[in-house]
């Protein structure tokens, strides 16, 4: 008869065997990406602090809550693994937020397109309902050649696939009907 402890080893290993790892979670999901036809949420870099200070004003970067050094590396390196992996990026498009714009700019995947559809909505700056929905109707419409590559804030994400974000982080998704299949999610810059 078997023991406990040969029970729990078992069923250990089962689903060991049955879960991929996060290696090959991340493998599968580069191998997506090279097929393109998916969307790209991309949680902007790191700007230290929560949303903005007294006095925002979109289009004033000096108001807003910016990119910190660690934020502007940790784009390079999103862009160079993107560039260096082989993945199509056939349109970017950003909030109008500088922390958003400068992320794009600095992956330097493309012409970066200003985007009111992926503009924060946290603490009332926005329409959440309005904005979700015309951002749910852009990925929907979404059909390649290549990826599209959204950049916005974690509120954005977190209303369109339910799951948070850390900043830096990815998750990718296949434009299929309302909720969007997630492919996988990705942290390129290690932070």
């Amino acid at each position: 008869m078997p023991t406990l402890r040969h029970l729990t080893l078992t069923l250990l290993l089962s689903v060991l065997v049955i879960q991929p790892t996060s290696a090959q979670a991340n493998e599968a999901t580069w191998q997506a990406l090279k097929e393109g036809g998916l969307v790209i949420l991309m949680r902007h870099s790191l700007a230290p602090g929560i949303g903005d200070p007294p006095g925002f004003e979109r289009g004033r970067c000096e108001t807003q809550r910016n990119l910190s050094a660690a934020g502007r590396a940790q784009a390079e390196a999103a862009g160079r693994v993107l560039r260096e992996r082989g993945i199509p990026i056939a349109a970017v498009y950003s909030s109008s937020w500088c922390r958003a714009l400068d992320t794009a700019e600095l992956m330097a995947l493309g012409s970066v397109e200003p985007a009111p559809w992926l503009d924060s909505f946290f603490r009332g700056r926005g329409d959440r309902s309005s904005i979700t929905q015309a951002a749910q109707e852009q990925i929907a419409a979404w059909q390649g050649p290549g990826n599209l590559l959204l950049i916005t804030h974690q509120v954005n994400i977190t209303a369109l696939v339910g799951s948070g974000v850390g900043s830096g982080e990815m998750i990718v998704v296949r434009p299929t009907v309302d909720p969007f299949q997630v492919v996988g999610r990705l942290n390129v810059s290690g932070n």
